[in-house]
């Protein structure tokens, strides 16, 4: 299988308030991108684009080199202003400078702690002939839908509801279709949903947590404390 893994990390992370862009905020000495990048090789990813801050494209080149050494090829090119003006370069890139490539994943640099299985299961899915697959897990809160006064409208039924999460996986010519095609969504999956394409789902997992402000790293932090504990058991 061809398959690559496209990473858009060229947001600054403001909320995150470190003075630097998000993707290379350290968890416990290591950046979020360099965790991301490594748990996608782990599962077998031979190819991963990332779309770097343009002022930060050296920068990212050092720090993922040693990842490139050890057995996977990393590709680092200047990202756009949006997050989907940097998947589409970096999915061209993919297509147009890596041959055989024929299933994509998108994936947040964000979700440092992705396990290797759900990415392994979101290829195994597009392998298997579905054109999109995404990772979720079930809704626990109750949800409301509200006005643009905050006043309640209704509360949908969480049992059909779902938390997406990364990598979300596609045929390479499904993708690149869904961003020539002018129509614009949250994110990769809900664009091709939009082309009417079927997306399926895979389970995700809990530690695959999109880590956006300073609470989120202090979870992080603490995932790692307690996996290293439990490793040395």
């Amino acid at each position: 299988m061809g398959v690559v893994a496209l990473v858009p990390a060229a947001g600054r992370g403001e909320r995150l308030g470190y003075g630097m862009p998000k993707a290379l905020v350290p968890v416990d000495g290591v950046p979020l991108l360099v965790r991301a990048v490594r748990g996608l090789l782990e599962a077998g990813v031979r190819h991963v684009v990332i779309a770097a801050p343009p002022s930060d494209v050296d920068t990212v080149n050092t720090v993922t080199a040693p990842l490139a050494q050890a057995g996977g090829a990393v590709h680092v090119l200047p990202g756009g202003a949006e997050r989907s003006d940097s998947v589409r370069l970096a999915l061209e890139h993919a297509v147009r400078k890596i041959p055989g490539t024929t299933i994509v994943l998108v994936h947040d640099a964000a979700r440092a702690f992705t396990p290797p299985e759900v990415v392994r299961a979101v290829i195994d899915a597009v392998a298997a002939g579905h054109p999109a697959v995404i990772p979720v897990l079930p809704v626990t809160d109750t949800v409301k839908r509200v006005d643009p006064g905050g006043v309640v409208i209704d509360t949908p039924d969480r049992a059909s509801l779902r938390v997406v999460q990364t990598p979300q996986g596609f045929d390479a010519a499904v993708l690149l279709r869904a961003h020539g095609s002018g129509l614009h969504a949250t994110d990769d999956a809900g664009l091709v949903e939009r082309m009417g394409v079927p997306v399926v789902t895979v389970p995700g997992h809990q530690d695959a947590m999109k880590i956006t402000t300073k609470f989120d790293l202090a979870v992080a932090e603490a995932l790692l404390v307690g996996s290293a504990a439990r490793g040395a058991q």
